[in-house]
C-alpha cells in the first residue's frame, strides 16, 4: 500500500509541473478568459503542492540547513520574477509592489509561518524546542534587512518622498546581498549546528531519521522538476495576475492586498513544509524556513528591483507608513522574546498568529 501511494505521489508530482509549463506556453502573453483562468489557477495551486514535494525531496538528500535553503531561495526566485513582471507592466501604481510584497513576506513568515509552526508543535510535543543561537542570527539579520530597506527610506531626505536616492539604493542593494551572503555562510559552513534540529534531550539532530535518503538520480530529478514548477507558478501567476488586480478594485480594497495576495501565493510551499517539519518536532527546521524566507525576500527582492528600476519608469517606493513600521517593530521585539529561551509554548504561538491577523486586517482596512 506504501510503495503504492508513493508510485501515485511521484506520478502527479511528475505531471503537473510539465502541464502547468505546457499551459504557460499556450496562453503566454494573452487575455484569459474565465474557464482558463480557474484552469490556471487549479495547475498553479498543483505546482505549488509540486515544488513543496520536490524541494522535500532535494531537501532530504543535502540534508539540513541546505534543504531550507533550497526551498527558500527557490520561492523568493518566483517572488522576485512576480514582482519585476508586474512592476514592468503595472507603471505607476506598481511604485508600491515591491514594498508592499516585502513587507508581507516578512510578516506572513516572521508570524504567520512562526506562528502557526509553534503552535502546532507545542500541541502536539507540549513544547516546541529550537536552537536559539542560530534563530537569533537569523532574527537579528531579517530585522537588519527590514529597516536598511525599509524603514530608513522614509526618513530620508536626498529625494523627496518615501524613496532612495540612487547612491542609497546601491548602498541598500549591496548591503543586503552581503548580509544575506555572510549569513548562507554562517548557516552552512562555519555554524552549521546552530541550525540543526535539536532532540528533547537539547541533542543535534544531524541527519533525518525516519527514512533513508533518495539518490543522487532522485534528487537530480526533482531538482529539475522543482525548477518546472517555480517556471509554471511564475508564469501562471502572471497570467492570473490582473483578474486578482481587478477582484481587489472591484471589491473596494487598498492596491497594497495586491502585494500581501503574491506573498501569501509565493510562501504558501513554505508554509506547508514548515507545518510538516513542525508536526515532526523539527521546530529549527520551521524556523529555518520562516526566517529564511524572509531574510531571502528582502536580501535577494531588494537588489533585483534596484537593478531593474535602471530600465523600469516610474519612482520605486520602499519606505513603509508609520502603522507599518510600528507592526514591524512588534514583531522584532515579541520575536526576541520568543527566541531567547530556546523553547515556546501555545501561548507564544498564539501571540505571533494575533500579529498576522493584525496585519491582514489592517491591510483591508488601513
Amino acid at each position: 500500500m506504501i510503495t503504492r501511494l508513493r508510485s501515485l505521489t511521484r506520478q502527479w508530482t511528475t505531471l503537473v509541473p510539465v502541464l502547468a509549463v505546457v499551459l504557460l506556453a499556450l496562453t503566454w502573453g494573452r487575455a484569459l478568459p474565465g474557464a482558463l483562468v480557474a484552469l490556471a489557477t487549479l495547475v498553479l495551486a498543483g505546482s505549488v503542492l509540486a515544488a513543496v514535494h520536490h524541494a522535500e525531496v532535494v531537501a532530504h538528500r543535502v540534508g539540513e540547513p541546505f534543504g531550507s535553503l533550497v526551498l527558500a531561495v527557490a520561492v523568493t526566485i518566483i517572488e522576485v520574477a512576480l514582482i519585476v513582471t508586474l512592476m514592468a507592466d503595472g507603471g505607476d501604481k506598481s511604485s508600491t509592489l515591491a514594498r508592499d510584497t516585502v513587507f508581507a513576506a516578512v510578516m506572513i513568515a516572521c508570524n504567520g509561518i512562526v506562528g502557526i509552526s509553534l503552535l502546532v508543535a507545542s500541541l502536539r510535543h507540549g513544547t516546541a524546542l529550537f536552537n536559539p543561537e542560530g534563530t537569533g542570527a537569523a532574527l537579528a539579520t531579517v530585522a537588519t534587512l527590514a529597516t536598511l530597506s525599509l524603514v530608513l527610506p522614509t526618513f530620508t531626505t536626498s529625494k523627496p518622498g518615501p524613496e532612495f536616492s540612487t547612491v542609497q539604493l546601491t548602498f541598500a542593494a549591496l548591503s543586503s546581498l552581503i548580509l544575506y551572503g555572510l549569513f548562507v555562510t554562517t548557516q552552512t559552513v562555519r555554524h552549521r549546528d546552530y541550525f540543526l534540529p535539536v532532540t528533547r534531550q537539547g541533542k543535534v539532530i544531524s541527519g533525518e531519521d525516519h527514512a533513508s535518503p533518495p539518490s543522487a538520480r532522485e534528487a537530480w530529478l526533482s531538482l529539475g522538476l522543482l525548477g518546472l514548477a517555480l517556471v509554471g507558478v511564475v508564469g501562471l501567476a502572471k497570467g492570473v495576475s490582473p483578474t486578482i488586480e481587478s477582484g481587489v478594485a472591484a471589491a473596494g480594497l487598498p492596491h497594497a492586498v495586491v502585494g500581501v495576495i503574491i506573498a501569501l501565493l509565493v510562501l504558501l510551499p513554505e508554509t506547508i513544509a514548515a507545518l510538516r517539519a513542525a508536526r515532526r518536532d523539527r521546530v529549527q527546521t520551521s524556523l529555518n524556513l520562516a526566517l529564511g524566507s524572509a531574510m531571502a525576500s528582502i536580501g535577494l527582492t531588494i537588489p533585483a528591483v534596484a537593478l531593474a528600476s535602471v530600465w523600469l519608469s516610474g519612482p520605486l517606493v520602499l519606505g513603509l507608513g508609520p502603522t507599518h513600521m510600528l507592526m514591524l517593530a512588534l514583531t522584532v521585539v515579541v520575536s526576541s522574546l520568543t527566541v531567547v529561551p530556546g523553547r515556546a509554548t501555545p501561548l507564544q504561538g498564539g501571540v505571533h498568529l494575533v500579529l498576522f491577523a493584525a496585519y491582514l486586517e489592517l491591510a483591508v482596512n488601513p
